[in-house]
């Protein structure tokens, strides 16, 4: 992971794609009103459960895992809103299909490039394990053994994943295509589409923060401006401000990383080193076995954050291919939508 020494992202270079006006046209009618405001009421819930209590929870994996999770449940909020709208995929405009399946795709890639920087985290892990095990005594050739695992830790931990390196230009993408097309004329595909805006706000507020998370770099962390005209803006700009800034102080600290675990691991692999580093002879055994026990434990919680963190991101991808593909399997079974869309969106390929 490398410091960053980008500016803050604050602006978009041809405007910026999250200010969305108060919806206009379409009167919706009472029902149609309360279930949008009962989605908009859960979205705004959720994103008050994200705020963290204090600062130690920015950011932490456990928070991520949460985020996470407020994602899954999200978008299978959006499957269920569209089974109560009783608006079959033949009746979509052209548009909110394109939109639909483009959130998705772009959504696919993101979760493959989480997935595999997760991995790559877990293979660090195994290292660390390795380091521990050879401390199992103090003797020159364990210490010799623990020396070499806790470099390839160092060395392994400090490159890059090109994955991850291309997720901002997918972020990119993802929040250049957030205006969402305008309903004239059906006053449930507005529904549809200004529920699908707030939970494509919150995740691309998320994806930006573990972008950001696992590059070491602030250049994919997004400030989004969501106009007032939406309940659950307030909310969701208050958890946006105190999230990048406290991870903006984190870097601009010089810190190695704003995993709150990962930090931990490294703090204390930083007091290991020097001990076994070519100095045995001189090691005082009680302090060794302290700072050995310390790693341990920091060891030990980013293991257990690490696994729980790549259940969720993993279930969020089947979460979104699911949808994409009962999607696509009512497409291809309607009588009504056009050759060119069935064509464009089957062809859609995720990027590996």
């Amino acid at each position: 992971m490398s410091r960053p020494q980008d500016p803050p992202r604050s602006f978009f270079p041809f405007g910026n794609p999250f200010r969305m006006i108060a919806p206009k046209g379409t009167k919706l009618p009472p029902q149609l009103l309360a279930v949008l405001s009962d989605f908009e009421a859960t979205l705004e819930e959720r994103l008050k459960n994200l705020i963290p209590k204090s600062e130690d929870e920015v950011v932490s994996l456990s928070w991520m895992t949460s985020a996470m999770q407020a994602l899954c449940e999200s978008h299978n909020d959006i499957k269920s809103l569209m089974t109560n709208l009783e608006l079959p995929v033949t009746d979509w405009d052209e548009k909110w299909i394109d939109v639909y399946l483009d959130i998705s795709v772009k959504l696919l890639d993101i979760c493959i490039a989480f997935s595999s920087e997760l991995s790559r985290l877990n293979q660090g892990r195994l290292l660390l394990q390795c380091t521990l095990h050879h401390f199992g005594s103090f003797s020159s050739d364990q210490l010799f053994q623990a020396y070499s695992s806790l470099d390839g830790w160092r060395q392994h931990i400090g490159s890059k994943n090109p994955r991850i390196e291309n997720c901002g230009s997918v972020l990119d993408n993802l929040a250049g295509s957030s205006d969402l097309p305008k309903v004239k004329k059906s006053a449930k595909g507005k529904v549809l589409m200004q529920a699908i805006y707030g939970v494509k706000a919150l995740t691309v507020f998320v994806c930006g923060v573990f972008a950001t998370a696992f590059s070491g770099s602030t250049k994919n962390l997004m400030d989004m401006d969501v106009a007032d005209v939406y309940s659950w803006a307030p909310t969701f700009k208050g958890l946006q401000n105190l999230v990048n800034e406290e991870i903006r102080v984190r870097f601009s600290s010089g810190r190695f990383t704003v995993l709150n675990e990962l930090e931990a691991v490294d703090l204390s692999v930083r007091e290991l080193y020097p001990i076994i580093q070519g100095v045995v002879d001189t090691i005082e055994t009680e302090s060794l076995a302290k700072t050995v026990e310390k790693l341990g434990r920091a060891t030990e919680n980013f293991s257990q954050g690490l696994d729980l963190l790549t259940k969720e991101v993993d279930g969020f991808f089947q979460v979104v291919l699911s949808g994409r593909d009962a999607l696509l399997s009512n497409l291809r079974s309607g009588a009504t939508v056009n050759d060119h869309i069935l064509r464009g969106n089957k062809d859609a390929q995720v990027v590996n």
